[in-house]
């Protein structure tokens, strides 16, 4: 089924299958994220990305209890932008020798990923208050504030010694 497909007829339509690919989306992160903890050599990043992978179990638990109080099975739909953010991540950083430079492009693959998810949240919890369904937004906003902090740990990461190294 594609993002604009036939099947989605109403706002609830689109909140269920964007669920979905927000489902899809953290699995794929949490697939991802053990391969970029072994490229990382910066032990601040390193250990930024195992929070986080703890973090990406937490948001699917949290995605499976969103789906079950709105009476639909937790189910996955591909997401190309997730996959395409992933592959892009994991065909840049195969690509680089210097580690200071690798643990730059990481930072900034992360953060593609972040994005993606802060914007997919977002959109999820307007459409569930719409929907009246205030509950589910509220597990929803969890996932997104955590994302947000993730961002800006990065930034700060990056900001504070990764680049400067890189350079």
């Amino acid at each position: 089924m594609g993002f604009f497909s036939k099947d989605i007829k109403t706002l609830d339509d689109l909140f269920v299958h964007t669920l979905r690919d927000i489902y899809y989306a953290e699995k794929q992160i949490e697939k991802a994220l053990p391969k970029m903890i072994d490229k990382a050599s910066d032990p601040t990043l390193k250990a930024g990305f195992e929070k986080h992978l703890k973090e990406t179990e937490g948001h699917i638990a949290r995605l499976e209890e969103v789906f079950e109080m709105h009476g639909v099975r937790a189910k996955a739909v591909n997401c190309p932008a997730i996959d395409g953010i992933l592959e892009e991540a994991d065909e840049v950083s195969s690509d680089i020798d210097d580690k200071q430079v690798l643990d730059a492009a990481l930072i900034a693959s992360a953060q593609a990923v972040e994005h993606y998810e802060m914007t997919r949240y977002g959109t999820l919890m307007a459409w569930a208050k719409q929907l009246g369904r205030s509950d589910c937004a509220s597990i929803l906003a969890k996932n997104l504030k955590e994302e947000e902090a993730t961002d800006r740990k990065l930034t700060e990461m990056a900001e504070s010694r990764v680049n400067r190294q890189a350079a």
